[in-house]
């Protein structure tokens, strides 16, 4: 069940972020400061939710990027252009990818997205 909540959560600041996102290119994006705020927000509840996730999901879905996860997490703390491109990268590239396979392990294991007993 924690795992599922989990998987939830990750589920909602993903989507979110792919609203918040939809239609920018880079540049707007990054001169954005509410946009920007929101989605970096939104990616700190992402970051800490895969942060707490068990090993054993980790391994049930191999196909996440979880070390891009937590490479990008490292390169978001660092102001500059390697947290503009850890941003970027996370709205391209990780968020959709992540949500992309959430939605086929929902489909292949959907007991880890149950919140029943």
């Amino acid at each position: 069940m924690f795992s599922a909540a989990v998987l939830h959560t990750i589920e909602e600041a993903g989507s979110s972020i792919l609203i918040l996102t939809e239609g920018l290119e880079r540049e707007e994006f990054l001169r954005s400061r509410l946009t920007r705020a929101e989605v970096s927000r939104q990616l700190i509840i992402l970051g800490n939710s895969i942060a707490q996730l068990p090993p054993e999901a980790h391994a049930a879905m191999p196909e996440i990027g979880w070390d891009g996860w937590s490479t990008t997490g490292r390169q978001l703390s660092t102001p500059g252009s390697a947290q503009d491109d850890a941003l970027w990268f996370a709205v391209i590239s990780l968020v959709p990818a992540t949500l992309m396979w959430l939605r086929v392990y929902r489909e292949s294991q959907p007991g880890m997205f149950s919140f029943s007993a």
